[in-house]
């Protein structure tokens, strides 16, 4: 029941709750869909100051792309949202091509009117099916996505397709403790080498409650039939998910891996 209700919840987010994400929050600020990262200490990550509202969205891209070197590389995103990340990642890790891709075609119209940036492109495609070359990427980002795709594994199947020998899949997500098995074996039959990865629980709590402040003035700007949805997508304090998050019923974790 657990895996079905997150599930069903994500795929639900994936198709309605993004679109209306985007027509609601269609003022330019708003460029993460991502929940937050913090660590202890804080992470300090140097932030230029049109960056700083978004700094516990922004680390968790940065502890998620950072474990593999991306200057000079051609890099995929799959599942880019608003573009956030695509815009911090290419202005400080310097990749010579970035690619956003997302199943939310307003969405990637709100990235293509935003971020004008030179060698970023953003397109309209399916994560289980890119419309991309066989080995056309460097490194494949993927943030808090894969969740709500009905089909993990070929998901990967794409992301092993896409990438060049030697490219790495840098890659964070959570599951409902009770799929931990299913997402490990998914993981586990890919044709990659992971080369690390580590449980990120308590700086995904910590970074909740660092934005809890940020998360307020987003949710006051919706309309207050869809507030209490707003509240438990965004794991503010009190709501089901936070708790879960806080006592570990939902693992959220940080991959690297590589294609040999």
């Amino acid at each position: 029941m657990e895996i079905t209700y997150f599930l069903s919840f994500n795929r639900l987010v994936s198709k309605s709750f993004y679109r209306i994400q985007t027509r609601m929050f269609n003022t330019g600020d708003v460029v993460f869909l991502n929940i937050g990262y913090e660590e202890d200490p804080p992470m300090a990550v140097p932030l230029a100051e049109s960056d700083e509202p978004n700094r516990f969205y922004i680390q968790l891209y940065h502890r998620t792309a950072t474990q593999a070197d991306l200057s000079g590389k051609r890099v995929l995103e799959v599942g880019c949202g608003h573009g956030g990340g695509a815009s911090y990642l290419t202005r400080t890790l310097r990749p010579a091509a970035y690619t956003g891709l997302d199943l939310n075609s307003a969405a990637i119209a709100f990235c293509r009117k935003r971020h004008k940036l030179p060698n970023v492109d953003f397109v309209h495609g399916d994560a289980e099916k890119l419309p991309f070359p066989d080995q056309s990427f460097d490194a494949v980002v993927n943030v808090e996505s894969s969740a709500a795709y009905p089909h993990f594994s070929r998901f990967l199947a794409e992301v092993v397709r896409v990438l060049r020998p030697g490219g790495h899949f840098l890659y964070t997500d959570l599951r409902p403790v009770s799929s931990i098995a299913e997402w490990e074996a998914a993981l586990a039959g890919a044709p990659m080498r992971m080369l690390s990865h580590d449980d990120i629980n308590a700086q995904v709590v910590r970074g909740l409650e660092k934005n809890s402040q940020r998360m307020v003035e987003l949710i006051g700007r919706m309309p207050i039939g869809l507030r209490s949805i707003g509240r438990e997508y965004a794991g503010m304090k009190g709501t089901g998910f936070y708790r879960a998050m806080q006592s570990g019923k939902y693992p959220y974790r940080v991959y690297c891996f590589m294609k040999d």
